[in-house]
């Protein structure tokens, strides 16, 4: 009987580490605002050429929960700057291992991921090349991200965002 049992517990454990591994694997749908708006410029925030890429003068984000909203600030990263391209953006974010929500993009944005080592709450991330999640309690990890931003001051982010899923406004300062 003991043989049996090996190859049961041997495939819940693979089952494990892979729903453990690829928690934002399975697409989803992120919606934008709703409007078919041209890439956003603000006043003049503009590249040389004046193709309407957001600078990184414009660095200051908030994200916009039901009961509470926090100031971020843009990572100096690629992806960073093509997130900022999307906003204002609203995003169903589900609820994953009780220190983050995550939620997918239509599409996919430029990678450098590397392995930050500790995950801070507040911290805004790219897994992959479409899963944005927000982390609301710090841990170590072994996975790598690339930076989207950072909150300010996430003080009170798990009592506001822990719990479910939420509704994310994503928008500038």
């Amino acid at each position: 009987m003991e043989y049996r049992i090996a190859p049961i517990i041997a495939l819940a454990a693979i089952i494990v580490a892979a729903v453990a591994l690829f928690g934002c694997s399975a697409p989803q749908a992120a919606s934008s605002s709703g409007s078919d708006a041209p890439a956003l410029a603000i006043g003049g925030n503009t590249d040389a050429s004046g193709a309407g890429e957001v600078s990184m003068e414009s660095k200051r984000i908030v994200i916009v929960f039901e009961n509470a909203e926090f100031s971020a600030t843009l990572a100096d990263t690629e992806a960073a700057r093509e997130f900022a391209e999307l906003l204002p953006l609203r995003l169903q974010m589900e609820e994953l291992n009780g220190n983050e929500k995550y939620a997918y993009l239509d599409n996919p944005l430029p990678t450098d991921s590397r392995n930050p080592e500790t995950i801070h709450a507040g911290d805004l991330m790219l897994f992959g090349s479409s899963c944005i999640v927000l982390f609301y309690e710090t841990f170590p990890t072994q996975y790598t991200y690339t930076p989207i931003a950072r909150l300010d001051d996430a003080e009170d982010l798990a009592e506001v965002v822990g719990g479910g899923d939420i509704e994310a406004r994503i928008e500038f300062e």
